[in-house]
């Protein structure tokens, strides 16, 4: 069929679909400056035109693939709580543990999003506006689960948690397996308990 491309599940692909991966790797493996219309579009075996015809721009292909990134990581995050229903602190430390074991994980990169904040410092760039509603959206969640978790002051271990996380997040890309990441669900446990501690 014109347009499509068998994809690794023997199902079809779009085109599309094909340059969004295309550019999803690209842009996680190389920063979002560094990557060309070009190099996306011989990527993902299609034309220019039709990477046009469904994304105005260069920057609208990389907010859809940071929307992208944000819905694995929030499918990451509810998937580990929902697999522990009435524990939420055992919840957390499972999410916890999947991002130590990314972060030791061949090509680790870190995080899309952050690495996306990082390269676009103008405040009202598009790439740069998709990653931060997400990091809210988490910091958000984050409070809540805090919250179930009873902790006295639920903002506050929020905002520990999310240090964590963005500590996991660089440190991988700085130590790699090994490094300081290893440490995050026992640094997680020990902050909770102090939040928890009457």
């Amino acid at each position: 069929m014109a347009g499509e491309a068998v994809g690794m599940d023997g199902g079809r692909m779009r085109a599309g679909d094909r340059i969004r991966a295309a550019a999803r790797e690209l842009f996680y493996r190389r920063g979002i400056r560094a990557v060309g219309v070009e190099e996306i579009v011989e990527r993902a075996g299609v034309t220019k035109p039709s990477l046009y015809r469904g994304f105005a721009s260069k920057e609208a292909l990389a907010v859809a693939c940071l929307e992208d990134f944000s819905a694995a990581f929030r499918a990451r995050l509810e998937t580990a709580l929902a697999a522990h229903p009435g524990d939420p602190k055992a919840g957390i430390i499972a999410f916890l543990a999947d991002i130590a074991g990314r972060t030791a994980r061949p090509g680790y990169r870190g995080c899309g999003l952050s690495n996306a904040v990082i390269e676009h410092p103008e405040p009202d760039h598009p790439a740069r506006l998709a990653a931060l509603e997400s990091k809210l959206a988490l910091r958000a969640r984050l409070e809540e689960v805090s919250r179930d978790l009873g902790a006295r002051e639920p903002a506050i271990l929020a905002d520990g948690l999310l240090l964590l996380i963005e500590g996991a997040f660089a440190s991988g890309q700085i130590f790699g397996p090994g490094g300081p990441a290893r440490s995050l669900t026992r640094t997680a446990e020990a902050l909770i308990a102090a939040h928890l501690a009457a």
